[in-house]
């Protein structure tokens, strides 16, 4: 059988952080930067944890 492949777009976007949860950026910061507010933009900048609802299909594509 040939090996599992990780989805190569998962593989760039999300990270383990050292207890086996999958740590995500927040979308909305890449472009029209003009129009959103200060605040906004920087609350957009933390890293978040990939919620609970998402987290199997999140696995999945990670070959988890």
């Amino acid at each position: 059988m040939p090996k599992m492949k990780t989805k190569s777009g998962a593989k760039k976007r999300f990270t383990l952080t050292g207890t086996g949860k999958i740590k995500r950026k927040h979308a909305y910061k890449s472009h029209i930067l003009t129009k959103k507010t200060t605040k906004q933009k920087r609350n957009l900048t933390h890293v978040t944890l990939v919620s609970s609802a998402d987290m199997n299909r999140v696995k999945d594509m990670l070959n988890m």
